[in-house]
């Protein structure tokens, strides 16, 4: 019993909480599909700049969608970022580069490759992106590019999908439903434990996510082991 109580108080989030769950600045949103989300949520998780991010279904007409019927909808990721790190170009290269089933193949829509727009100023970087990597590619590229309409969040065992797999540390950072769609330090872990950002990032990061020497150990193990392992959902 003993034992287990020290393990109990180990697991437990510091009594002066420092976790860097909710960051104030002002965000821009981007929003895109790439395939599975679930390998979205992490490879944007990391990014730098990126303040918060979310799952969920858009693009389409069906309402209130979900994971067993999502209609005429995609798999998307919303971002919250900031616009003085990282740039919406930015985060379209990122977009161009990490599809996990191509950008010409023809795919169901559940998976459609889809860049939907939040302003007009959105829309003339994403369409000169396009002309862009068109331009370098043989074959005529699938994307779908449209304003930005109604997201639908997916289910709480979608966000942040990677992250939640180590149960026990999720509950050391105080971890719950409230906060899958919301914290910061939450989207990045998704992207650390699974190898996104590397090792240089997340040392120069670790000041200011709040976490623990043991906590801090844990994720530098992950990442090792993970880095360069692909994000194939």
């Amino acid at each position: 019993m003993l034992k287990l109580l020290r393990q109990y108080c180990r697991m437990k989030p510091p009594v002066n909480n420092t976790l860097l769950h909710d960051v104030d600045i002002p965000t821009k949103k981007a929003t895109f599909g790439m395939g599975c989300f679930w390998s979205n949520d992490s490879l944007f998780g990391a990014t730098l700049g990126v303040i918060r991010t979310r799952v969920g279904y858009a693009g389409g007409t069906t309402k209130n969608p979900h994971y067993r019927s999502i209609g005429d909808h995609t798999e998307v990721i919303e971002i919250d970022y900031d616009p003085k790190t990282v740039t919406y170009e930015e985060l379209l290269e990122i977009f161009w580069a990490n599809h996990e089933y191509g950008l010409t193949t023809k795919l169901k829509r559940q998976y459609q490759s889809m860049i939907l727009y939040h302003d007009d100023e959105q829309r003339l970087v994403a369409e000169a992106s396009h002309r862009a990597v068109q331009s370098r590619c043989n074959e005529t590229l699938r994307t779908e590019i449209a304003k930005a309409d109604v997201f639908y969040p997916a289910e709480d065992y979608h966000q942040k999908y990677r992250l939640q797999g180590h149960k026990d540390f999720c509950r050391s950072i105080g971890l719950d439903s409230s906060k899958l769609q919301t914290s910061h330090l939450a989207a990045r872990l998704n992207g650390y434990l699974v190898g996104v950002g590397g090792m240089n990032q997340f040392d120069q990061e670790l000041p200011k996510l709040g976490l623990n020497e043991k906590q801090a150990e844990y994720v530098r193990r992950e990442l090792e082991r993970n880095e360069g392992g692909g994000l194939a959902c």
